[in-house]
């Protein structure tokens, strides 16, 4: 991941107490190496005191494609000459609030001067917060705290939150008339919808892309022409996604027709997307699609899925979906087989199916809200699957962890929740929770 790290100070103290400069500039390396070493492609920009040196600073970190950018306060340093370059990015913005020194007892001798940084934190952030501007905060020692931890995690939500602003999602076939629960305002997050524009694709892609298929599934029944249909739809997509570099995409089925050029529904692609780290929803749901790209870029075990049934005896939810289901995150092997497509005028599709596989997870939903405001709506659950799960259908079965299904389910709609979800194997509260905070959503949790 790469990051800015942008030092703050204060332009009078270079006017009153040059000498200390270098002292500050050995610090702000410091902190840059050290963030180094935890994996992170560091973009230290030069320390900043007035407002010209932190916009450029902030337009060094934009052209240089950081995802987030951490202050570091050398010293106090006026909101006002920062506020503007700070407030005006659609970087996510993090705070390190931490010093060189561990100890400032009642002999602190001429240690003022390193570790007085705190008010100047304090100053910023009463500034962003009267501008709008959301922002996390990681708070400690240096090198005698979790702070580095913190930060590192704090990191992991700023990744999704760059993710989802200013995303670029395409649509395929249009939106499902009637289905309202996940459109939203025009203008939200700042993002791009591309409508799919055809792709050519080769003999010989589809053929390269046979053999691959045959690593990675299991062949079922199913005829030559379904599959050729089903691997040129979704290699035509496939080309599409790379060249406008979309963030994820979404099809809705009954658009998918040969009158639209499409020999078969992609389903099989909309399934291997999600295994390369690729948004995806159906039924031409822009905001789930989005939000499952913003997931993937931190946990890579995510899929697009529904709650379908409930299993009160068992105390259990099945999820499934029509065609679509990350093909990394199944129990066994996927089946491809060919199935009755009814629903629009094409062809059959041959399509991945399997059972979601055993493991703790949370279901993550993206509810709007009533005046323009979104909820992200969190849900530990762990999926259970039988011993020898089936291949034959898309299937998942998971228990909430207050364990009352029916609790569960009243909460969840009381909440909003819309009928489309993620489902992200080892995603962490904390982390959702500050990526939450981060776009400026609520953010609620159902047991």
């Amino acid at each position: 991941m790469k990051i800015g790290l942008l030092p703050l100070y204060i332009e009078l103290y270079d006017r009153v107490v040059p000498q200390r400069r270098d002292a500050m500039q050995q610090w702000a390396d410091k902190v840059g190496k050290s963030l180094s070493a935890r994996g992170f492609d560091v973009v230290q920009t030069p320390i900043s005191r007035v407002a010209a040196e932190f916009a450029a600073s902030v337009r060094l970190c934009e052209e240089a494609g950081a995802e987030a950018i951490v202050t570091l306060h050398l010293a106090y340093s006026p909101s006002l000459e920062a506020i503007d370059a700070l407030a005006g990015t659609a970087l996510p913005l993090l705070i390190l609030d931490t010093t060189p020194d561990a100890d400032f007892g009642f002999d602190f001798g001429d240690k003022v001067m390193a570790n007085h940084g705190i008010h100047g934190v304090q100053d910023l952030c009463n500034l962003l917060l009267r501008r709008k501007k959301p922002f996390r905060i990681a708070c400690g020692h240096f090198e005698h705290s979790n702070v580095l931890d913190e930060l590192t995690q704090l990191l992991q939500s700023a990744a999704m939150a760059r993710k989802m602003t200013k995303p670029r999602v395409g649509s395929v076939g249009g939106h499902f008339a009637g289905m309202g629960d996940f459109l939203f305002p025009d203008g939200s997050f700042a993002m791009e919808k591309i409508d799919y524009c055809f792709e050519e694709v080769s003999d010989a892609d589809i053929a390269a892309e046979a053999e691959r298929d045959r690593d990675r599934f299991v062949f079922g029944d199913f005829t030559p022409e379904a599959y050729r249909n089903t691997l040129h739809a979704s290699l035509a997509i496939r080309r599409w996604v790379e060249r406008e570099r979309l963030d994820a995409f979404t099809v809705c089925f009954p658009g998918i027709t040969r009158a639209n050029h499409f020999a078969t529904v992609p389903f099989l692609e909309c399934s291997k997307a999600m295994a390369r780290g690729i948004g995806y929803a159906g039924e031409g749901d822009l905001l789930t699609a989005a939000l499952v790209g913003a997931l993937l870029r931190v946990y890579p075990q995510t899929t697009f899925t529904e709650m379908f049934c409930p299993d009160w005896r068992g105390q259990r939810i099945f999820t499934s979906h029509m065609g679509e289901i990350n093909i990394a995150l199944t129990a066994a092997k996927p089946l491809l087989s060919e199935r009755n497509y009814v629903f629009s005028d094409t062809g059959n599709p041959v399509i991945a199916t399997g059972c979601l596989q055993a493991g703790k997870a949370a279901l993550v939903n993206l509810a709007p809200g009533p005046d323009g405001d979104f909820t992200l709506i969190v849900a530990p659950v762990e999926f259970v699957a039988p011993d020898t799960p089936s291949t034959k259908t898309i299937t998942g079965w998971f228990r909430p962890a207050g364990g009352d299904i029916a609790a569960f389910l009243k909460h969840y709609s009381e909440l909003g929740g819309t009928h489309h979800l993620a489902a992200s194997y080892g995603a962490d509260l904390d982390v959702l929770r500050d990526f939450s905070k981060l776009m400026n959503w609520h953010f609620a949790v159902v047991k």
